[in-house]
């Protein structure tokens, strides 16, 4: 049974204040196995004039990441307070189970709510398929509306990314308007590619029912307030993705392939970039989500997972703990000094024979000294490649070996074509640190 009574519907538009019901259950209403008490979510002016947001009245700086098939419970661990979904249901988890597993983790979830995209066929201008869309999303928001987990609605991922009809951000405005009726507790968003003046003066013009905007950036977070003012956005807003610098924006091979930075690299980036980006507009950024809170294939299997396939941690997520505490973790992962390849680095173009031997080599150090193993693997270079976080296939493994050494001889495949030689180099306690070097095999 669920009892609500609305105390005041003053909504918050574009710079206001939305002042949020107030609504008390007794059994959660999204078949949980959790039983509390709705929490109430607003966005309002703190002390010092800043936006932000408030959860039960207390002001929540978000210190999150992405997060869908990840270790929730680690999160936690060291020192996040919330994480955003990407959409309600998947092949691992229903909203449900992620966001009771958040719960007894003590963090909030901002919940994604997949919209489709122009650039996977989705037409705007075809009404049927937009009002079939809101239905199945009106009854996610109603089903999961009461969750004492639930901080807030992001509509749809990306959806300026290679579109065209701007009318995607009517049905965002139908879906947010959907949203603050259905449910009066929390706030909505939608997440953008960069942010551009085109659709930010769409935006403010027709989608002004979203709370607040939520922006996603990798290398050129840097320049993220210029970026920003160049927009005329003068509003709150999220940073709902930030980390490794893109494959789009990094050094490319004779051969056209992206290098991908050395874990020491990321995790040092990160701790840069939200000092420059995240913590340098404290009266508009109302906190960030580092993407991704988990691992992944795209363009190789590490270079936007703070995590490996097989669990095990990367120096980036030390980087986080210590951007969100202010301390370091009391085990750290090991760091790469140099990788190397027959005398050369990833940014040498380097051209092997096919199937001859080679020397590789790498230093890396531990903090506390624990022993390192270190595991060499050679993948093809990825050919299945998607967009703005699109699925893609891990290439088949072609050479999988783990020693103690820091240096291996290694066999070229005896296909010519471009590869890649990836290094881990793990303590006792699993933790990693990772690297690549793309190389061309030739006859």
């Amino acid at each position: 049974t669920i009892a609500i009574e609305e105390k005041n519907t003053t909504m918050k538009r574009t710079g206001h204040i939305i002042v949020l019901a107030i609504a008390v259950v007794s059994v959660c209403g999204c078949n949980s196995n959790i039983n509390s008490a709705v929490v109430k979510v607003e966005l309002k002016l703190n002390e010092s004039g800043y936006n932000r947001l408030y959860v039960n009245n207390s002001e929540f700086y978000v210190e999150g990441a992405g997060l869908e098939f990840g270790n929730i419970e680690a999160l936690a661990e060291y020192g996040g307070n919330s994480f955003r979904t990407w959409r309600t249901r998947n092949e691992s988890e229903d909203a449900v189970e992620v966001l009771d597993r958040a719960h007894k983790s003590g963090l909030m979830v901002l919940m994604g709510l997949d919209v489709a995209r122009e650039r996977h066929g989705f037409d705007y201008n075809d009404a049927e398929q937009v009002k079939k869309q809101f239905e199945f999303l009106k009854g996610e928001v109603e089903r999961l509306k009461d969750h004492p987990a639930l901080l807030g609605w992001a509509i749809g991922n990306e959806l300026n990314l290679e579109a065209e009809n701007l009318k995607v951000y009517d049905a965002v405005e139908e879906i947010s308007r959907m949203i603050h009726d259905v449910d009066p507790n929390h706030p909505t968003t939608t997440t953008m590619a960069g942010i551009g003046k085109r659709e930010v003066d769409y935006i403010k013009e027709h989608c002004t029912d979203i709370d607040f905007l939520s922006i996603q950036m990798y290398g050129d977070i840097v320049n993220l307030q210029q970026r920003i003012s160049d927009a005329g956005w003068e509003g709150p807003y999220l940073v709902t993705e930030w980390g490794a610098t893109g494959h789009w924006e990094v050094a490319r091979t004779e051969w056209d392939v992206a290098i991908e930075q050395t874990s020491r690299e990321k995790a040092e980036a990160f701790i840069e970039r939200y000092e420059l980006a995240i913590r340098s507009d404290p009266v508009n950024c109302m906190g960030s989500y580092v993407f991704l809170w988990a691992q992944k294939q795209e363009r190789t299997p590490t270079w936007y997972g703070m995590f490996l396939a097989n669990g095990n941690v990367t120096e980036t997520v030390d980087a986080m703990q210590f951007v969100w505490t202010g301390a370091w973790p009391e085990n750290r992962c090991p760091t790469l000094e140099s990788f190397i390849l027959d005398d050369k680095t990833a940014y040498d173009n380097i051209r092997l024979k096919a199937g001859e031997k080679y020397q590789a080599s790498v230093l890396a150090t531990d903090y506390e000294n624990d022993p390192i193993m270190y595991r060499w693997e050679i993948l093809p270079e990825s050919t299945d490649l998607g967009m703005g976080g699109d699925y893609e296939s891990r290439p088949e493994t072609l050479l999988n070996m783990e020693i103690e050494r820091a240096e291996v001889e290694i066999d070229t495949p005896k296909t010519p074509g471009a590869y890649r030689l990836f290094i881990y180099a793990t303590d006792d306690g699993g933790r990693s640190a990772t690297a690549n070097i793309p190389f061309f095999v030739e006859e």
